[in-house]
């Protein structure tokens, strides 16, 4: 399983770093599109679809995408999409966790389908977007994912229920405690920080999330650091909400080792557009 974890990962990443760090954007904007279409082939089968019936899903988001590429929206400004997209992932997330499991299959199928292409719809716009604006600021949003997951990950396995007596989500997600969301948290903040550091002394001339952040103050700063940790686990507790649903593990084998693209992704889907709803905040 490490073997093919580790291949799996190499591949990956002799893909999608080319790509990101080419001059020109077309090559990671295909490779993207390529994934999100088939993260919506995973969420049709885990919403109970099989076949053509979960291809189509894939093919509705791959034309939406295409559209508005072809509309040139990948490189226009779309402030009030990352306000509703924003809204929606605070929303609904706050729903949906506590629906909890049995919640999930009570909404309409329909809706859980078309919610599901129009997130990973979002996404895709607001990673080439960020991808347009520099690799600087991509990679500051792409990090603090991470981060947040390997400081909850480490916060968790030392000091999991060691200052509270309930976990995070324990029909959810298990694994999960309080005190890993809080690891997470001030590791995001000391990235930020560190990072906003690291701009200034650089001269960078693509400012990082987080600079965008501190331009309107340090307190802006701590509070989106903290408010994107939360929804990157906000992200992930969602698909596995799915997934339990669905009675299944992974949301597909396309990636050995590591499951399929949704698993890999879920925290990214509302961070990102997040991200932009909050630049275009901290530029207002």
């Amino acid at each position: 399983m490490l073997k093919q974890r580790v291949i799996t990962a190499l591949v990956l990443l002799a893909i999608l770093l080319p790509a990101l760090f080419a001059s020109n954007t077309l090559p990671f904007t295909a490779i993207l599109l390529i994934f999100m279409s088939a993260g919506a082939w995973e969420w049709g089968r885990l919403n109970g679809l099989k076949g053509a019936s979960a291809l189509a899903v894939s093919a509705v988001c791959l034309i939406l995408c295409g559209v508005s590429w072809q509309l040139g929206w990948v490189s226009t400004p779309l402030p009030w999409l990352w306000t509703i997209a924003g809204a929606c992932w605070v929303l609904g997330g706050a729903y949906l966790l506590r629906a909890g499991v049995a919640g999930w299959p009570q909404i309409p199928k329909a809706i859980r389908l078309i919610g599901g292409v129009l997130a990973l719809w979002t996404a895709w716009l607001a990673v080439v977007q960020a991808r347009n604006v520099g690799i600087n600021f991509l990679l500051s949003i792409l990090v603090l994912v991470w981060a947040a997951d390997i400081f909850a990950y480490f916060a968790g396995r030392t000091f999991g229920l060691k200052f509270t007596k309930n976990k995070l989500a324990p029909a959810i997600s298990p694994g999960k405690s309080w005190e890993g969301v809080w690891g997470g948290m001030i590791g995001v903040i000391v990235l930020a920080v560190v990072w906003v550091a690291l701009d200034a002394s650089n001269q960078v001339s693509v400012s990082s999330f987080y600079s965008r952040l501190a331009a309107k103050g340090y307190w802006f700063l701590l509070l989106g650091a903290v408010f994107m940790a939360a929804m990157s686990v906000v992200g992930d507790l969602v698909e596995s909400l799915v997934k339990r649903s669905a009675g299944m593990k992974d949301s597909s084998n396309l990636l050995p080792g590591h499951g399929g693209v949704l698993d890999r992704i879920d925290a990214i889907l509302p961070a990102v557009p997040l991200a932009m709803m909050l630049t275009y905040f901290a530029a207002a």
